[in-house]
């Protein structure tokens, strides 16, 4: 048996019965997991819950062909699903076949992008965005997750909005019409899935809640009494739908489909560099992207919506052992048992019961300690995760995302514009040169001034490093008598373009036309000095770069009288900064 799934799927090379074993028992974990989280989060989405199911099936085991992951678990995830109903609801009514037909399509879309991306190799762009961007988007979102839960979980309704102010009206208008026997199912429910997620155990408590919910309610016939149910649930393999390719709904549906797809490819790649292992060490990230997208564009049509990995159900696929992709497939064969003979009970599951499972479920992204950590290291960066966070809650999740990015890409530029420049000194306990602001104890050059650049100098910094080069030789020579020598290190200067040489060459031509100070440029790295050589530096400016180190250059200079600087030479670049 071990020998012909080693023929199908990407197997670890020492794969055998007892890995086969390892297998089974995670994939039936994950099972018990997926069943009440999947319809949850199908409802979450706009979507009838039996759409979870489907969900859980063919991009399960589409997956497990073409990943490289033993741990991921896909599937649909709370984040992806409100994402969902956050895009389409704008343009189609929830659970009404235009709204179903929508979400396939945007699935597809969320595929095609996926697989894009795969075959970019983008997974090595993500690092790009932030990680105050991810962490108050997702606390945002899991906010604005639970806020539209509370209608399912009280009895009442609440509009089809995810932002925040909308949604606090609705909960607050709509509170004299608490429904007390649902609010008391989603209370319980509630108590349980808390209590079994601190007692550590791998108990399928959200599966025991579905379970105790159904018997209570057929039991104790509380349909009959207000508490909202599920329902028939379709019992059998879903259809084959082509979804419909409609050029207008393609183009609103973009920028949804293209948040999915991002939002899924940052939560893949942190969920497998997070659980992977020595032992995992095959894994491709860009092919576990195009897998997933391979999942995405082939499960609409047979009805399911955009999947992703899952952070909890991959963690229990982590513990429980899983020793190869094979888990998800068995996962796959648990579901298709239960659509094939045990959809009907679920007739009396109250959905107050699944929204419950989903508040418990998006508890855990909120991450407040993330923003606390970053307003104590650098504000900045906690400023990032408030201005996310606000913008997804008051904005929209779209928006709140785009704009989060653009901050955090604006205070970045804002960086890189305002390179570090410093006067330094000499520290003799250490025998070095220290920054004269953060160690004043350092002794200044007499008649010289020590300027350190800590940059990359190019076109987006050069007037401000002109200027605070000029700034700190003024400011030293206000207090000294006479010639002033500057010497300009450049030892943490790793790049230069053709811009920042016409900034070097701009300093040097102003000092030339003011006798009293001369500069030099030292501990200029190899690729820095082959440029400004290219520049014709070595005809123009030979004596601005004589001295390879800054030691050279005192040791020579501390004996040399200050001498006027020669006319500018006519020949110079001509640079505008």
């Amino acid at each position: 048996m071990p020998g012909k799934i080693k023929d199908i799927l990407i197997m670890p090379q020492d794969y055998n019965n007892q890995s086969l074993k390892k297998d089974m028992a995670a994939g039936f974990t994950i099972f018990v997991m997926i069943v009440p989280q999947g319809m949850a989060y199908a409802v979450l989405a706009g979507l009838p819950p039996v759409m979870g199911l489907y969900a859980s099936l063919l991009p399960l085991i589409l997956y497990a062909l073409f990943g490289t992951s033993k741990h991921l678990a896909i599937g649909p995830v709370a984040m992806a699903s409100i994402l969902v109903f956050s895009g389409v609801s704008l343009y189609a009514d929830p659970s009404t076949p235009e709204y179903v037909g929508l979400v396939l399509l945007l699935t597809v879309m969320v595929g095609v992008m996926q697989v894009s991306l795969g075959l970019l190799n983008a997974a090595a762009f993500v690092k790009f965005i932030s990680p105050n961007v991810i962490s108050g988007f997702t606390s945002a979102v899991a906010i604005a997750i639970g806020m539209s839960q509370l209608g399912q979980f009280m009895g009442i309704s609440v509009g089809s909005q995810t932002q925040i102010i909308p949604l606090l009206r609705d909960v607050i208008v709509h509170l004299p019409q608490i429904h007390i026997p649902t609010l008391l199912v989603g209370i319980a429910s509630l108590l349980v899935l808390i209590g079994g997620r601190k007692a550590k155990r791998n108990l399928p408590v959200s599966l025991i809640v579905v379970v105790l919910s159904i018997a209570a309610v057929a039991l104790f016939r509380l349909d009959n009494q207000g508490v909202s149910v599920v329902g028939r649930v379709p019992q059998g393999l879903p259809a084959f739908t082509i979804p419909g390719f409609n050029l207008a709904d393609i183009q609103v549906l973009v920028p949804t489909a293209l948040t999915i797809a991002l939002i899924a490819m940052m939560e893949t790649l942190a969920i497998t560099k997070t659980l992977s292992d020595k032992n995992d060490s095959g894994i491709n990230l860009n092919k576990e992207i195009r897998a997933i997208g391979y999942a995405n564009i082939a499960g609409p049509f047979f009805s399911s919506y955009a999947v992703t990995g899952s952070f909890s159900r991959s963690a229990v696929s982590y513990r429980s052992g899983a020793a190869s992709q094979a888990a998800m497939i068995i996962t796959a064969a648990g579901v298709l048992v239960t659509l094939l003979f045990f959809t009907s009970l679920f007739y009396y599951l109250p959905y107050a019961v699944l929204a419950a499972i989903i508040l418990v479920s998006v508890s855990g992204l909120i991450n407040i300690r993330s923003l606390k950590d970053a307003f104590r290291v650098k504000p900045e960066d906690g400023w990032v995760w408030i201005v996310t966070f606000a913008a997804t809650l008051l904005v929209g999740i779209q928006w709140g995302l785009l704009i989060g990015i653009g901050f955090s890409i604006l205070l970045l530029l804002r960086h890189i514009s305002r390179p570090n420049i410093v006067e330094i000194g000499y520290e003799e306990d250490t025998h070095s040169y220290l920054d004269l602001q953060r160690f004043p104890h350092a002794k200044r050059v007499p008649g010289t001034v020590l300027v350190r650049a800590d940059t990359r100098i190019h076109f987006s910094n050069v007037g401000y490093f002109v200027k605070m080069v000029e700034k700190t030789i003024q400011d030293r020579r206000k207090t000294e008598g006479g010639g002033l020598k500057a010497a300009i290190d450049m030892s943490g200067v790793n790049d230069i373009d053709t811009t920042g040489i016409g900034a070097l060459e701009q300093i040097i031509e102003m000092f030339r036309r003011d006798p009293g100070v001369q500069v030099w440029f030292v501990e200029l790295k190899g690729p820095v000095r082959d440029l400004l050589l290219r520049a014709g530096w070595q005809e123009k400016y030979p004596e601005t770069i004589k001295y390879q180190t800054l030691e050279g250059f005192l040791e020579h200079e501390r004996n040399v009288p200050f001498k006027p600087p020669e006319e500018p030479k006519q020949d110079s670049w001509d640079y505008m900064i």
